[in-house]
């Protein structure tokens, strides 16, 4: 419980759905949905934004229920932390991810984000944290 609050503390300036759901899922979520349009993080850095640094494989079963959320979570913005679109295969076609960042301007190569160092949005840097 004490996650959930220091969490939920650390994203209360960050709510543009103005949702009220402090569900780790709906944590997530807001963090993913402030990813810049051609930047991407990880799922760990997920997971150590919201101080739950152990978490990054919920912060990726997040991710795949992400497709029916409103507001939309661009979920393909969200890779591992080599820069592998390892969540390609959830999407509706597996090369969907890999589309949706190449027009972003995200260059990708065999499934490996190109300068993934230079791309790479650390949410608790980028968010202040």
């Amino acid at each position: 419980m004490a996650v959930k609050k220091k969490a939920t503390a650390r994203l209360k300036y960050i709510k543009p759905s103005g949702k009220r759901d402090e569900n780790f899922f709906e944590l997530v979520y807001e963090v993913a949905r402030q990813i810049p349009r051609g930047r991407v993080t990880s799922y760990g850095a997920i997971a150590r934004c919201l101080g739950t640094k152990m978490s990054a494989r919920m912060v990726g079963w997040a991710m795949n229920g992400a497709g029916d959320v409103k507001p939309n979570v661009p979920a393909h913005r969200v890779v591992n932390r080599n820069g592998m679109l390892t969540g390609k295969h959830h999407f509706d076609h597996p090369d969907r991810m890999e589309t949706l960042l190449k027009k972003e301007g995200v260059r990708v190569k065999n499934d490996v984000i190109i300068d993934f160092e230079k791309l790479f949005w650390d949410p608790a840097k980028e968010l202040g944290f």
